[in-house]
């Protein structure tokens, strides 16, 4: 009888962790483009049309910032043309969703901030990914791979706004399908 417990209790706990938070959305999409490090377009499993998202809790350097493609060549290798998990929570400004995304059961927006290729997003000095971000640092990875300190993506769309086209063409799955023919 207590192993039963045990297990129903297991169960419910695994329900309650991965159960979305209050006013989010989830569902699987394919991701078909990526436009930057933090900026890429997905394909609801359940059909429609194509989503524009923002990665939740970081931000990646701009496409034409100097280690701009590098971000988008890392976020491409990653997740382009695979199934994710979308766990959406709001839109910004622009109306793009802001997204957390899952590839094989693994943080997305985590993985790009400890690789070093996003900073975390911070309010007040706290933030989801500031842990990650700090390890990233520590071992110079991605941005920080020469040792200097990298301008951080708002301060440079501060001085110098948003970027001009033409800007390197986004990833795409097909692009990506094209080649291999």
């Amino acid at each position: 009888m207590r192993r039963f417990a045990a297990a129903v209790a297991g169960a419910l706990l695994a329900g309650f962790a991965v159960a979305p938070a209050a006013g989010e959305t989830v569902y699987s999409a394919r991701v078909m483009r990526v436009f930057d490090g933090d900026t890429l377009w997905v394909q609801p499993a359940s059909g429609g049309r194509w989503r524009k998202l923002r990665l939740d809790g970081l931000d990646a350097p701009e496409i034409c910032q100097r280690v701009g493609v590098a971000a988008r060549d890392a976020l491409a290798a990653r997740v382009l043309d695979r199934t994710v998990t979308v766990h959406e929570r709001a839109r910004d400004g622009y109306g793009r969703g802001l997204a957390r995304l899952e590839s094989a059961g693994e943080d997305t927006n985590a993985w790009l901030v400890r690789a070093g290729w996003a900073w975390a997003a911070r309010w007040r000095g706290q933030g989801r990914y500031v842990t990650d971000e700090a390890r990233a640092r520590e071992a110079r990875r991605g941005v920080w791979v020469g040792g200097d300190s990298p301008e951080a993506p708002r301060d440079f769309r501060r001085r110098h706004g948003p970027c001009e086209p033409p800007w390197p063409a986004p990833a795409s799955a097909d692009r990506r399908r094209a080649a291999v023919r």
